[in-house]
């Protein structure tokens, strides 16, 4: 008999709706499943397959849930509560140990009945059946390691509803929509079905012909750019421990280096002195400095340690370095860690998002954090060398329906309360066609899961970039985000404003605190009916009055202005040139004026890549962005 490994000890099921609960045994072999005194019976198919559903049950436990047939298999710690799937992109993946305050929130994440449950990274051209899961309670121990905006997220369910509160949380850094929806829900759109070309010549008898035209188109474009074929910091001494870096200026890691204006794309040295203290001489020790975009070669007093390059995996500027340096190495004080990182097509740099020296062979002792300050030095400046993107990799990450197949239709049919849902920054410039894929990506889980329009709650796209200028042109993160918007069209959904929270020198902002709570809030009112706000000011619509626009909007008791007046508002008359608005706030309306627009047409809040957005309603929320119509 065999379960699916997301039924494991310490699993969380959903209170309040059947539970199902599904395996595989011998063909025709009777099955029986035991939860909290219910026992509900089976008999598999001609495939071994059988599914049951329990009855619905109040929040509780510790139960036992007991699988029985030829042979028994039983579940400890079993608790019912409330149960979320949490997905997307980076921005869901990021860790807690990497969030705001990220210290402060691990020592206070004490709570055994938030548990997080981590589908690993994996990838299929159909649809598998298991993936691995494991289910962890919150502790210190433990939680820097889940999602921070699921675990957020789930905290604020925790203190609101005082029952437990699972998350299953299957993300994926730098991921595309269509990866997460599947085959049909792809094939249900038009428009979309031109994303199941490669899908179809993967699955189909030529399949190898296309995976050859693919690396031999990889490998051509791999020779369109800067080979790296001299190390001359090494060759001049960058790495010894003894080399005098004085001259070398700091750079605060980790940071993609084309945030900070130093270098467009090259080679550049990052070195870090550390203090290992005595104890830690004649252990091997491990160098963890999260992923590095694009390639690197890492030294440890002199002597490489470790090295991964783009070449060898696409996938390196998301992939972790975890290097061991061997105990031969390891002095007791000072010693010199040496990062030589090259890249040839964005960012680029140490991304991190956790630097760290760990001594795995003594328990209980403390990893030396790296985050801060290193020392830095340009070996070779190649400027702006690639504007064609790499081919795409037909096995990668971002076939459509890979993401769906490997990480999401083995949890089905779970049985969930809901999704939360962080993506679109690798869509975003396709903003278009995401009007009518992301509402097809929940419709289609809706489908998969046969729970009805079950909640969907998503994260759009916080401020990031460079303040734009003029203001009002065109931006692709704008549209994206108003294309997310227009997913609240389909029922039981809400949106998580974050225009205000992000960081303009990183996609990955660290205030996930906020995020979790305002996903949380849409929770709280839309799906357990608590009297809360939820939402924050969203425009409605407008009349002009002479000269000036009146705009109209929901959610805005108590609408206010933080810092001084209302900032980012546009007008536009008919030529359809906005210009930058004197905004005035009349109750829960704004009126909107410019001289150099005597008859205004239409109007703008908040559009651009990082707008400068302050107004808020009396819950604090900040006003959606958004375009009127003329």
């Amino acid at each position: 008999m065999k379960l699916p490994q997301l039924f494991a000890d310490g699993m969380v099921l959903q209170r309040d709706l059947p539970i199902a609960v599904w395996g595989w045994a011998d063909p025709g072999e009777g099955v029986s499943v035991s939860l909290a005194g219910h026992t509900v019976s089976a008999v598999t198919g001609a495939d071994g397959r059988f599914k049951v559903f329990l009855p619905a049950l109040p929040a509780g436990g510790p139960h036992v849930l007991t699988v029985s047939g030829r042979s028994t298999m039983t579940f400890d710690d079993v608790w019912i509560g409330e149960v979320w799937l949490a997905s997307g992109q980076s921005n869901m993946e990021w860790p807690l140990n990497s969030a705001r305050d990220a210290a402060t929130e691990i020592t206070a994440a004490t709570d055994p009945l938030l548990r997080h449950c981590f589908i690993p990274r994996t990838t299929a051209l159909k649809p598998a059946t298991d993936v691995p899961a494991s289910w962890q309670s919150a502790s210190p121990d433990t939680a820097g390691g889940f999602s921070a905006v699921a675990y957020f997220f789930a905290r604020v369910l925790r203190q609101k509803l005082n029952v437990p509160v699972g998350v299953i949380n299957a993300s994926w850094g730098g991921t595309l929509a269509e990866a997460w929806t599947s085959r049909e829900g792809l094939a249900a759109e038009p428009t979309l079905k031109g994303h199941l070309d490669n899908l179809d010549r993967l699955q189909g008898d030529d399949s190898a012909k296309l995976l050859a035209e693919c690396e031999a188109a990889r490998q051509a474009w791999l020779k369109t750019l800067p080979q790296d074929t001299h190390n001359r910091g090494f060759a001049e001494g960058w790495a010894k421990a003894e080399h005098d870096d004085r001259a070398w200026e700091f750079m605060d890691q980790p940071i993609y280096w084309a945030q900070t204006g130093k270098l467009v794309h090259g080679i550049c040295w990052f070195r870090r002195e550390v203090e290992v203290p005595a104890h830690w001489t004649g252990q091997d020790l491990s160098l963890r400095l999260g992923a590095v975009d694009k390639s690197d070669q890492t030294y440890f007093n002199g002597v490489q340690v470790g090295s991964l390059t783009w070449e060898e995996n696409e996938e390196s500027w998301a992939t972790e370095r975890r290097y061991t340096i061997p105990a031969r190495l390891v002095r007791p004080g000072r010693n010199v860690i040496a990062v030589r990182v090259m890249s040839v097509f964005t960012g680029g740099g140490i991304a991190g998002p956790l630097l760290q020296l760990v001594a795995p062979g003594l328990a209980g002792e403390k990893p030396l954090l790296l985050n801060g300050p290193w020392r830095y030095r340009i070996e070779k400046v190649l400027g702006t060398v690639q504007s064609t993107p790499p081919p795409v990799r037909p096995s990668g990450n971002n076939v459509p329906a890979s993401l769906f197949n490997g990480m999401l239709a083995p949890l089905i049919p779970y049985t969930l309360r809901g999704a939360i849902w962080y993506q679109g920054e690798s869509n975003a410039g396709r903003a278009e066609e995401y009007r009518t894929l992301f509402p097809a990506l929940i419709r289609d889980w809706r489908r998969h899961w046969e729970l009805g329009d079950f909640p969907f709650y998503f994260v759009q796209l916080a401020n990031y970039q460079n303040v734009q200028h003029p203001e009002f042109t065109d931006s692709r993160w704008a549209e994206l985000r108003e294309a997310q918007a227009t997913a609240l069209a389909l029922p039981n959904t809400g949106m998580a404003v974050a225009i205000d929270i992000g960081d303009p020198k990183d996609i990955h902002p660290r205030n996930k605190q906020d995020v979790g709570l305002r996903l949380a809030l849409n929770a709280l009112a839309r799906t357990y009916g608590q009297e809360v706000e939820c939402c924050g000011p969203r425009y409605r619509a407008f009349r002009r009055d002479g000269s000036k626009l009146v705009l109209a909007f929901d959610h805005a008791d108590g609408l206010c202005a933080r810092g001084g007046r209302p900032e980012r508002f546009g007008i536009a008359g008919d030529d359809g040139v906005f210009h930058k608005a004197e905004a005035v706030i009349c109750g829960a309306t704004v009126e909107l004026s410019c001289a150099a627009v005597p008859v205004p047409m239409a109007a703008r809040y908040g559009w651009g890549d990082n707008p400068v957005c302050n107004l808020y309603n009396a819950a604090g929320l900040p006003m959606e962005p958004f375009r009127s119509a003329c």
